[in-house]
């Protein structure tokens, strides 16, 4: 998910509840190239190294898929990627599949270092291994020890002073030298949101041409033969199409997808980065969070090519849209970086938090992404878009699915599992703070500053679901009434005296007194429940 421009995003600096000595918060070291080092699935690119000829250690754990029903196209996708890389290094590298993590590292001797994971358990593993050396994490723009002076600088001794996203944002522009004239930001504006809300184009037509693919290869084969064996032996169960690889699983397949998103579709991403098309998954985003989430290209590099195709632009006399560029690059070292230091930030409880008191199961229809039983036009096409993919953009997730399940009162926590399974890009430290603080406001309102509730209009205006749909945006009550637009005056209803303090919610909480069919819109509601509709 990122970043919906309609809200203020806002940690408190000083209420982060974390403990100063926990050991997966140290100060680690930054390189140990006199050692071997154990890269991860999603630590798989060159900078994860200190050293080009460093000896590496890969490890496939099978344990990995046991314990949860990962989507079949994420599970390819990780495989995929860790074994080209192990093809890539050939003799430099030590490639063991084993059961367990534990199982690998018994078999190998000499020191080992690792960049610190990427999430709390994988911290604590690491740590608790005798021998093994662990280092500062790597694949982000701001390095922890950054955030931890900026975060410190914010509170500056009064309590209550927010870390806004947007001062992030702007503070790690200047730090990198990115999109800059000097001191201030190219064209004199830090934040071209505004001009990046339209509804789709009214053709129904991508506003840009269809994304480079990778084309699969043996490796890919041998995985997919693999997959089909496990499962069919009852060791692991899967959820979601098998395909076509659909994301790149090595650097050179993730440069030609930034340059081929940079040079045709980059101009064109900006101004309807919000919008949905039933016919059109892809539109113009970027489909480089997976691989980056793989390790595969270093962020940096990524929003620096950005950076030099818009100033090459502007030098030939084309002169790619200043809000598309923008728009991406608030994307890359932004929001990604943002909810990556707030993982850690805002402390190993903040997943447990379930301020709405939604207790709601995930229900099996969407469990298994079935929706054969849907009739509600975005519910089955972005649930269907999953299920054949893997992956659908930020919108359908936060306004489609995120909405769903706020309004249905699912368990945030579920609903983070859920995510980090069934989406290619899906990581803990990508789905705690997206979903349990933005999506469900299960915070209580730490990350954002009001809850991702509407009704259908928004759906309406963003997209081209409505349009053939049996439900009627527009209507509450009755066989044809849009369970987004009932759904969002039930969860009103639910949770009115919670939201009762916040202040951004005083005029839909009065508009909720005001509503005349309001009980019969409720009971209408608590008996549809998280039934398909």
């Amino acid at each position: 998910m990122a970043a919906h421009s309609t809200q203020e995003h806002a940690v408190d600096a000083e209420d982060d509840g974390r403990a100063p000595d926990d050991p997966a918060l140290a100060d680690f070291p930054e390189r140990a190239p006199d050692t071997r080092r154990w890269c991860f699935a999603d630590q798989l690119g060159p900078h994860f190294l200190d050293d080009p000829h460093q000896e590496v250690l890969l490890v496939e754990s099978r344990a990995v898929f046991r314990r949860r029903r990962f989507h079949r196209q994420k599970a390819h996708l990780v495989l995929s990627a860790l074994r080209h890389r192990a093809a890539e290094l050939g003799d430099q590298a030590v490639f063991l599949q084993t059961d367990t993590y534990g199982e690998a590292l018994d078999r190998v001797e000499g020191p080992v270092s690792v960049c610190a994971p990427t999430t709390w358990g994988g911290r604590d593993f690491v740590l608790a291994r005798d021998g093994l050396q662990v280092l500062a994490a790597r694949g982000f723009v701001t390095s922890q020890a950054d955030f931890a002076t900026w975060a410190g600088g914010r509170s500056n001794g009064r309590r209550g002073r927010a870390l806004l996203m947007e001062d992030f944002y702007r503070d790690a522009r200047r730090r990198h030298e990115v999109l800059m004239d000097g001191a201030e930001p190219v064209g004199g504006r830090w934040n071209l949101d505004a001009d990046n809300r339209e509804p789709p184009p009214k053709d129904g037509r991508s506003p840009a041409p269809e994304p480079w693919m990778p084309a699969e290869d043996e490796i890919d084969e041998q995985v997919r033969a693999d997959l089909d064996r496990w499962e069919a032996d009852g060791d692991v169960s899967f959820v979601g199409d098998d395909g076509p690889r659909l994301f790149p699983v090595t650097r050179r397949e993730t440069l030609h997808r930034l340059r081929d998103f940079l040079d045709h579709r980059l101009a064109a991403f900006g101004p309807h980065e919000d919008a949905m098309l039933a016919g059109e998954p892809w539109l113009a985003h970027s489909l480089l969070s997976a691989p980056m989430n793989l390790g595969l290209v270093d962020p940096v590099e990524v929003v620096h090519r950005a950076e030099a195709a818009y100033r090459d632009s502007v030098g030939d006399g084309a002169g790619l849209p200043l809000n598309s560029v923008e728009g991406f690059v608030r994307q890359v070292m932004g929001w990604r970086d943002y909810i990556w230091h707030l993982y850690w930030f805002l402390g190993r409880d903040y997943r447990e938090g379930n301020a709405l008191e939604a207790h709601a199961a995930v229900p099996d229809w969407l469990a298994d992404l079935d929706t054969s039983q849907v009739d509600a036009a975005c519910l089955a096409g972005v649930v269907g878009d999953l299920r054949a993919r893997g992956w659908v953009h930020h919108i359908p997730r936060l306004m489609v699915l995120g909405n769903y399940a706020l309004q249905r009162g699912i368990a945030p926590q579920a609903m983070t599992d859920w995510f980090h399974r069934l989406f290619v890009d899906g990581y803990d430290w990508v789905m705690v703070p997206n979903v349990v603080g933005m999506s469900q406001h299960a915070d209580g309102g730490v990350l954002a500053t009001k809850p991702y509730a509407s009704g259908g209009a928004y759906i309406d205006r963003m997209s081209d679901y409505c349009g053939g749909c049996r439900y009627d945006p527009k209507k509450r009550i009755g066989e044809d009434a849009c369970p987004f637009t009932a759904g969002y005056w039930g969860f009103l209803d639910r949770t009115r005296e919670k939201l009762a303090g916040n202040h951004r919610m005083s005029r839909p909480l009065a508009g909720l007194e005001r509503l005349k069919d309001r009980a019969e819109v409720v009971d209408q509601e608590r008996r549809r429940g998280t039934d398909p509709f």
